[in-house]
């Protein structure tokens, strides 16, 4: 059942995200006068579709089908992505029979170099649009509330924060010179923005400003082996969200939704201290306070050993929620416009930065390349989050489909645009033959990368 689960999560992102690509490469096409002779939602044998001489029909057309100018719009089996099919054109379905003619005016190969380009960079301009209108429509729609606070209730210990030199106490005031006004503002500025570089970090600290310092490269770690910044916020409680039958929780009174105030005389300020400390007290009983409703309940629980994951628990399932002072910002529709196209182009920064940290050895590969199944768990999660969490997923990957499609490589959008630019300097067609060779090469490490970050995600 989680597997099928998985599948439709899996389908609904990448079924939005594709059709917007290929409607790009469609529409283009037919506005500069080439045929489209499939638009395939899909990939391989065809289910069912519909066009305008056979009407809808299911399965395959016969192999002599011919639709003129017509086009057959298609779902296919595998949902892992979709194609446009035009008329002389070489593409991942290698047909190469319509190309031994002369250049028909409707057919690809005819068409000047720009209009060329135009359809083949239509997909990922799309794909930049859709990331862009998503970003801007949740600005403007739902706003932004942010929480007043950037004083910190808790540092973990050996975090990368911790070791800058950061306390309890400390009221962060700047990140390389940016004011901070909100903890979305210092997670932000800790995170994405200058990502990999150093932070200098202003804090205030009994009433006297001290310069921190922190390393971007361990930031970057840090986020990317999801051991997290190490610091949370005043306002920020540890909440049930489930308990485990007859574990020591439950036979203490703790009951769902309840909120855990402190341990051992410590307060808790983050699911990281509670699970922290729960592990240094293997065994020992923990003096624990909690509230339930507006009753304050102590209790004293001893942890008990959980072979299967090799640590001690107490059986609940927790999250965090913010109770501090917030404030609610609406954007304009300018202002939600400028912070769509920030959002983007940020998407797009990150990207690269990423791939180089990569290649740097910065960075771990397994840690930062997913595949389908992690993002059909991620599209899961952001789901149960609402509309707008999986809208954001949309844009998010939209635009690192679009990055990863332009990139100059066989088999995709860049590979082809390689070879129209080529073509425009040489002023002749490149041979059917290398074509076909380089396309055919392409697809192959497609397929390759695909069934290595299928394997990463399995194991992972």
């Amino acid at each position: 059942m989680e597997s099928l689960n998985l599948l439709i999560q899996f389908a609904k992102v990448i079924l939005i995200i594709v059709t917007i690509h290929e409607l790009g490469h469609f529409l283009i096409a037919r506005a500069t006068g080439m045929r489209a002779e499939i638009f395939a939602i899909g990939m391989g044998m065809r289910l069912f579709g519909w066009n305008k001489i056979t009407g809808f029909t299911f399965g395959d057309l016969p192999e002599d089908w011919d639709g003129g100018d017509h086009t057959d719009y298609r779902f296919c089996l595998l949902p892992l992505g979709g194609y446009v099919k035009i008329s002389g054109m070489i593409d991942e379905s290698f047909d190469k029979d319509q190309m031994q003619s002369e250049p028909k005016p409707y057919e690809f190969r005819s068409k000047s170099a720009w209009r060329k380009a135009a359809v083949i960079s239509a997909g990922v301009i799309f794909n930049f649009i859709l990331s862009f209108l998503i970003y801007s429509g949740v600005n403007f729609s739902e706003g932004k509330d942010v929480s007043t606070i950037t004083t910190i209730a808790s540092v973990q210990k050996g975090s990368i924060l911790q070791q800058s030199g950061m306390k309890i106490g400390d009221k962060i005031l700047s990140i390389n010179g940016t004011t901070m006004q909100s903890w979305e503002d210092v997670t932000k500025a800790l995170t994405l923005d200058n990502f990999g570089e150093n932070r200098t970090i202003i804090v205030q600290r009994e009433n006297q400003n001290i310069t921190l310092y922190a390393d971007g490269t361990s930031l970057v770690n840090a986020m990317t082996q999801k051991k997290g910044l190490g610091i949370i916020p005043e306002g920020i409680r540890v909440v049930i969200a489930g308990i485990e039958s007859m574990s020591p929780a439950e036979k203490a009174g703790i009951k769902t939704g309840d909120t855990i105030l402190s341990i051992n005389g410590k307060a808790m300020f983050g699911v990281e201290d509670f699970v922290n400390l729960v592990q240094w007290n293997k065994d020992k009983p923990l003096a624990v306070t909690w509230k339930h409703g507006s009753k304050e309940v102590s209790d004293t629980i001893i942890p008990k050993y959980d072979g299967s994951v090799n640590r001690h628990r107490i059986g609940v399932q927790t999250t965090q929620e913010y109770s501090g002072p917030t404030t609610h910002i609406d954007y304009s529709l300018a202002e939600s416009a400028g912070l769509g196209l920030n959002q983007t182009v940020m998407n797009v920064t990150l990207f690269f930065k990423t791939i180089t940290g990569i290649f740097q050895g910065t960075m771990s590969v397994s840690d930062s390349i997913g595949g389908p199944i992690k993002i059909a768990k991620i599209a899961g999660k952001q789901a149960e989050q609402g509309w707008t969490s999986f809208l954001l997923l949309i844009a998010s990957l939209s635009v690192s489909i679009a990055v990863i499609n332009i990139l100059p490589l066989p088999a995709l959008d860049g590979g082809h645009l390689v070879f129209i630019i080529i073509e425009g300097i040489m002023r002749r067609e490149v041979p059917i033959k290398v074509k076909l060779i380089v396309q055919q090469i392409g697809v192959a490490l497609l397929l390759i990368l695909f069934l290595l970050i299928t394997i990463n995600d399995l194991f992972k």
